[in-house]
């Protein structure tokens, strides 16, 4: 079954959360009925469909038993944008906690709180406003941020890809940058998927988690939290690459681990490992 079938299993749901849409796609295997264990959190050009492979394997018979929340973040989809134009970190954060609250999950077991490049910043900044509901954070090709570069590296990082943005739209920027999503071993079928879901990115969603990434500071957040850390990517990653990774995690003293030789959109290349070091699969990849 082609990937864009397969994601129709995991139907778009809504929830209101401080006056805002949030749109999100769930998935848990049959006859579960415990609490939220994971929340999956995209990158840039992405959206909540691109963790299909962790879904489908929370879905299967042989799941551990798990509840795993993916949302679109705002401005993603049909998830509300957050009001500031140009929005940090904290912008989402507040986001996410309202809208598990709004699912009544404030008081909870703690988290596996999942973020993929720039979810990462969003995933750290969350653990960072409430630590006490973040049991784990798995960070997988994570987004450091700009924030600790020149102020003329940051300013040119974010024009060049607002300019993309105006010259290309969503469609041409995902017909130029998918292919780099993956390494040179992916599926056609992949690239396609990977476009697919890019091309539906939303011009304002878009430029302000750009912003949001110009400011971002990774390192920062993640040395104020007592939570389990790790770190993962691909080896053929050249957007966070394993170098700029494993020099994060050795900074911090937190594990990291490569999950061989994928590209940047680890969680569906290497669906396998990630689902191993979530929890959600028994076996290694």
């Amino acid at each position: 079954m082609a990937l864009s079938e397969q994601l129709k299993q995991f139907p778009v749901a809504r929830a209101t959360a401080g006056g805002a849409t949030v749109a999100f796609r769930e998935a848990l295997p049959a006859g579960y009925s415990g609490p939220v264990t994971h929340v999956l959190l995209h990158g840039i050009g992405s959206a909540s469909a691109s963790w299909l492979g962790q879904l489908l394997q929370a879905a299967s018979p042989d799941a551990v038993p798990c509840r795993l929340l993916a949302w679109d973040a705002p401005g993603y989809d049909g998830s509300d944008a957050v009001s500031a134009l140009q929005p940090d970190a904290g912008a989402y954060a507040r986001r996410l906690w309202d809208w598990l609250d709004a699912l009544g999950l404030a008081a909870g077991q703690p988290l596996t709180l999942v973020g993929h490049s720039l979810g990462a910043l969003m995933a750290a900044r969350a653990a960072v406003l409430r630590p006490q509901r973040v049991a784990r954070l798995v960070l997988l090709a994570p987004a450091p941020g700009y924030a600790r570069a020149e102020a003329a590296v940051r300013n040119k990082k974010l024009s060049e890809r607002l300019a993309s943005l105006a010259e290309l739209g969503p469609a041409g920027l995902a017909s130029k940058r998918a292919g780099a999503m993956l390494s040179a071993q992916a599926s056609t079928e992949q690239r396609l998927f990977v476009e697919q879901v890019m091309a539906g990115i939303r011009p304002d969603g878009y430029t302000q988690a750009a912003h949001m990434l110009a400011g971002g500071d990774l390192q920062h957040d993640l040395a104020q939290l007592p939570c389990a850390r790790v770190i993962a990517s691909g080896n053929a990653d050249g957007i966070t690459p394993v170098k700029g990774c494993a020099a994060l995690a050795q900074a911090l003293g937190i594990p990291y681990l490569s999950l061989g030789a994928v590209g940047h959109m680890c969680t569906l290349e290497a669906a396998a490992a990630v689902n191993h070091l979530l929890g959600i699969s028994g076996e290694p990849a």
